[in-house]
């Protein structure tokens, strides 16, 4: 398979998030297929050569940032618009890989998710889809005693979301009570009120903080 097929294919199973574990291997196949793997894991200097430098080492340095660019752009290219918005101010390929791998690679509530949203996505391709409200009532009904409080602020602020975005939001939650020892987290939703992006109308966002005692 070429290189240009293998990126149509990156674009067709674009990552959502819940498909981590399945989206990277195939990026690390193309990775390869470009010959520019070595980005995924080292970022170029932030200082270039020196002007004594010699020629093979600036050669070198220009061609690692040219790679890192091209990765980059393939990663972006290959996610959807809600990961991309929250990736694209990343400096370097490597530095987007290690956000993801934080986000998605670990953590219980994000292995159950992925298993949950495949199961929809399978009865959406026999031709049963499922209603936005009920597959996210059966989300949030299927978090742990942990996420309480975050399922009645999510309820009472009516939020709108899809479920790769509600699944970012838990993963974002749940790193949030490991850095607090496991104390439950008062979650506050805010709705989006840009007029710029009509689209985005009741789509949630939150800010998670220490419960006070």
């Amino acid at each position: 398979m070429s290189g240009s097929a293998f990126a149509k294919l990156l674009d067709k199973h674009c990552l959502e998030g819940h498909n981590f574990l399945t989206w990277y291997p195939n990026l690390k196949i193309f990775m390869t297929i470009e010959k520019i793997m070595y980005v995924l894991e080292k970022a170029p200097d932030i200082e270039p050569p020196s002007e004594d430098a010699s020629q093979e080492v600036r050669a070198e340095y220009d061609k690692h940032v040219d790679d890192d660019c091209q990765a980059m752009c393939h990663i972006l290219a290959s996610m959807n618009e809600e990961l991309q918005k929250s990736n694209e101010h990343m400096m370097h390929a490597a530095d987007i890989i290690s956000h993801l791998q934080e986000l998605y690679r670990e953590g219980t509530c994000n292995r159950r998710f992925s298993a949950m949203i495949g199961l929809i996505e399978q009865l959406e391709s026999l031709n049963s889809p499922l209603d936005r409200n009920l597959t996210t009532n059966i989300f949030l009904a299927s978090l742990s005693d942990s996420f309480s409080q975050f399922v009645v602020n999510y309820n009472m602020g009516k939020m709108e979301n899809t479920l790769s975005e509600l699944q970012n939001m838990c993963v974002i939650a749940e790193k949030t009570f490991k850095i607090q020892g496991g104390n439950e987290t008062i979650v506050v939703f805010e709705k989006s009120t840009s007029s710029a992006n009509p689209g985005n109308k009741g789509k949630g966002k939150f800010n998670a903080s220490k419960k006070k005692k």
